[in-house]
């Protein structure tokens, strides 16, 4: 890395809406560090070296304490600072929650909750001493829903949500800001991983990858405490959500992450 671009970390940049906006991050003069446990990081990195950035990848399991500490590690020996990071590596689990493997759930935590702490913690210091930075939690319109049948990912989802406004008020005059990223369903690998092929959700057209991470770079780079990204349709939804009981969003979310809920779609 020759240090003449201000450095950027992705996590979850594999594919779908990470490696969306590790290609944003490139176009916009960023040089990256590329974090993500698949084979397809690599090939995710030359595409993203397409648009002019020097890359770093870190392939690292960050459901596991050492899986983080290595990508600090990574980014510590680049010599260089982060001056913006997108904590976007997240996963979910679809089903009953009586039905499901404890260590999925667990991993759900693992990774959207445990990791996003820890590297939270591992960048948020060096960019305050500097009194500067930008740091993106990828967050969900599933944090305002419980959700029935994905119980656990919303509420990881919740807790980064809350997360991510508790420290932008912490660090409201440090000159680093906090922005959250609300996608709503997006067309990305996250259904089939989860599980969730069979449900309606897991069957309906989905958001945009490109622009939901557009949209969230954008914000990311306008210093905005937080943004819904995605289709006019994601966001009415959110809108909508803010005034609807939990009670009824619970029974939507069971009618459409039920397991078996999009057969015959």
């Amino acid at each position: 890395m020759n240090g003449t671009r201000p450095l950027a970390l992705v996590t979850g940049a594999s594919s779908g809406i990470g490696f969306e906006l590790a290609k944003q991050f490139a176009e916009n003069g960023f040089d990256l560090v590329l974090a993500a446990e698949d084979l397809g990081l690599g090939i995710a990195a030359d595409e993203v070296r397409a648009h002019g950035a020097d890359v770093h990848v870190v392939r690292t399991d960050l459901t596991a304490p050492d899986g983080v500490e290595r990508l600090l590690g990574a980014v510590a020996a680049t010599g260089r600072p982060v001056a913006a990071a997108a904590l976007n590596a997240g996963v979910g689990q679809g089903g009953a929650f009586l039905d499901t493997d404890l260590a999925d759930e667990l991993r759900v935590i693992d990774l959207n909750i445990t990791s996003t702490v820890r590297l939270a913690k591992g960048l948020l210091p060096d960019m305050v001493a500097r009194g500067e930075g930008k740091l993106l939690f990828m967050s969900s319109v599933a944090a305002t829903v419980p959700g029935s049948f994905q119980a656990v990912y919303n509420a990881s989802k919740s807790f980064v949500q809350s997360f991510a406004q508790a420290l932008r008020n912490e660090l409201e005059d440090t000159g680093v800001t906090v922005t959250s990223v609300m996608p709503g369903p997006t067309e990305t690998h996250f259904f089939h991983r989860a599980g969730m092929e069979d449900t309606r959700i897991g069957r309906q057209r989905k958001d945009d990858p490109e622009q939901v991470a557009r949209q969230g770079f954008e914000a990311l780079m306008a210093g905005r405490k937080k943004a819904v990204a995605g289709s006019v349709k994601t966001k009415a939804q959110a809108v909508v959500s803010r005034v609807v009981p939990d009670s009824v969003k619970a029974a939507a979310h069971r009618k459409a992450a039920e397991p078996g809920s999009g057969e015959g779609k």
